[in-house]
């Protein structure tokens, strides 16, 4: 009874503290690292919108959109926002069914928004591409051609997350997202690969709030 009452090593009782100290750490890190991800996303799209506003707001010599001036084409416009938010919404949905324990049904779906995010930048990088303005023929045409490849670039980001996640979600058993993994191990890489997940609905949802942003500002205002 003595030696089944025994205290383990000072070795062991200090690695799995250890262990239990990084894995806040990567919760804490993905919870963080999201809210700074918007901050500097605000940032970087942020200084687009306002040169939008203030170039237009000055109009110089008539220049932010002369008259004659062929714009981006609407339906194209429309079709990048529609993918993106359609990829956003249905991401949030199957989230939902992840959390209730369909593993499978979060990973078709995530593919598919997957697929609808790369659909949106093969739009876009075709749009830059063929559009009827060369990028220093107006103020509106600079900001859009400036603006255009950094938004594509970031959603390009978000599909590389996105796929990580899903080839993260392929490795877990399904079973795990039912019921409590049997070992210390297992239940902390479920819970960082939520953390990692929760992390990026949030990012991928601003986003999507941002295409409809752009969308307004370069087909609807301009």
């Amino acid at each position: 009874m003595a030696e089944a009452a025994a205290r383990p090593p000072e070795d062991v009782i200090r690695e799995a503290e250890e262990q239990g100290f990084q894995h806040e750490a990567a919760l804490n890190s993905a919870w963080a690292g999201s809210r700074l991800a918007l901050g500097a996303l605000t940032f970087l799209l942020g200084s687009f919108v306002f040169a939008f506003f203030y170039l237009r707001s000055l109009n110089s010599h008539g220049m932010w959109y002369p008259a004659g001036f062929a714009g981006p084409r609407q339906w194209s416009g429309a079709l990048i926002m529609a993918f993106v938010v359609a990829s956003a919404v249905l991401q949030s949905l199957v989230l939902e069914r992840l959390k209730a324990g369909h593993k499978t049904s979060w990973i078709l779906g995530a593919s598919l928004a997957l697929a609808l995010g790369l659909g949106a930048i093969g739009v876009q990088v075709w749009q830059l591409l063929n559009e009827p303005f060369y990028p220093g023929s107006s103020g509106f045409a600079s900001v859009f051609t400036g603006a255009t490849p950094v938004f594509v670039m970031t959603i390009f980001g978000a599909m590389i997350w996105l796929e990580i996640l899903i080839v993260a979600a392929a490795k877990i058993p399904g079973i795990f997202f039912v019921e409590q993994p049997p070992t210390y191990a297992e239940a902390f890489r479920l819970q960082r690969f939520q953390a990692r997940l929760s992390a990026f609905t949030l990012v991928w949802n601003y986003l999507a709030a941002v295409a409809v942003l752009l969308w307004i500002l370069f087909y609807l205002v301009h």
